[in-house]
């Protein structure tokens, strides 16, 4: 399928560039900031923007709003760290089990649920990643519940864990890029568009919802084997309802349905929230306040913002959760 020169395609390698400049400048960022504290920081925030990528490629691009892209990222870490734990492998098996274990999850989990829309599809997802948190919570013979489980390092310092992440994350978007700019790309955006008109042109919905779905989780898996090699301890934590609050706001505020949203988001996000750790609680209040702003006076996010500032068209705004059938 030619791309041509549609005007999507060249606002998709606009930003395609601009998120390469992005993770370019995030990669020269430790000859600035050389603290080991704000290195592991952002390392954080580069886990936050794998699941905020996950979570766009399947709120932003395909329209289907998830409430457990924070629960796959817990399955993910968990996949790798009982394998560590109870088998002794490496962490390129573990890694490659928490890919394949989240995404046959979302893939079981896609062909269940995606038939639903709207409120009933995010209410499912609830109800699966509140499901699977408690199951590790108190599972304590086999997952130690609460107490958490130690999983093996990869690097004894934290910088090795900053260039793998920048590079996993360069890879994610090179892989993003091309599936967007292919005839799946564009058959996920007429389902985001108008499901309806889609189907009538022959579009396999429940196909490519599931696609994008397994693909979303598997993604949300990878971030989250990583997240637990660096942190070296996964807990059930990881897969509370507020970690998905964050991711959503990430995107929401960076920009839902653009390849620079959910690293923008990311990035200053977790960031901010690290300089209002000593507020407390009220940092969540802070950002739920960005997100009810931003959804209703700036709904392109700041990519859009900053693409107004150079006078360039943002995209159109992104409808989430179509009405129920």
């Amino acid at each position: 399928m030619k791309t041509g020169g549609h005007p999507s395609n060249r606002r998709l390698r606009i930003e395609f560039l601009v998120s390469l400049a992005i993770l370019l400048a995030v990669a020269v960022l430790p000859a600035i900031v050389k603290n080991a504290y704000w290195q592991g920081v952002i390392v954080v925030s580069m886990y936050f923007a794998m699941l905020a990528i996950a979570w766009n490629i399947l709120a932003g691009y395909t329209g289907q709003f998830s409430l457990a892209p924070a629960t796959f990222g817990m399955i993910g870490a968990y996949s790798t760290g009982l394998l560590a734990y109870y088998y002794n492998t490496g962490f390129a098996i573990g890694i490659s089990a928490a890919i394949i274990v989240s995404g046959l999850i979302g893939l079981v989990l896609g062909r269940i649920v995606l038939r639903l829309r709207g409120p009933y599809l995010a209410l499912t997802t609830l109800s699966f990643a509140e499901i699977m948190r408690l199951v590790i919570s108190n599972s304590i013979d086999f997952t130690r519940g609460d107490l958490g489980l130690n999983v093996p390092g990869i690097f004894q310092d934290r910088l090795p864990y900053y260039y793998m992440m920048v590079l996993v994350l360069l890879i994610v978007q090179v892989g993003l890029f091309y599936l967007l700019r292919s005839r799946a790309g564009l058959y996920l955006r007429a389902i985001r568009d108008d499901e309806i008109a889609a189907a009538s042109r022959g579009v396999r919905i429940v196909y490519w919802k599931t696609f994008a779905f397994t693909l979303s989780a598997a993604i949300c898996g990878l971030a989250g084997a990583l997240y637990g090699h660096f942190a070296q301890f996964v807990s059930p934590e990881l897969g509370l309802l507020q970690q998905t609050g964050v991711v959503i706001s990430m995107v929401v505020i960076g920009g839902l349905g653009t390849m620079v949203g959910p690293l923008i988001g990311a990035l200053l996000v977790y960031v901010a929230s690290e300089f209002l750790r000593d507020v407390g609680n009220y940092q969540l209040v802070v950002f739920a306040l960005l997100v009810i702003i931003f959804a209703r006076f700036f709904r392109a996010g700041l990519w859009g913002i900053l693409l107004a500032l150079f006078g360039i068209r943002a995209p159109r705004p992104v409808a989430v959760a179509p009405a129920a059938e």
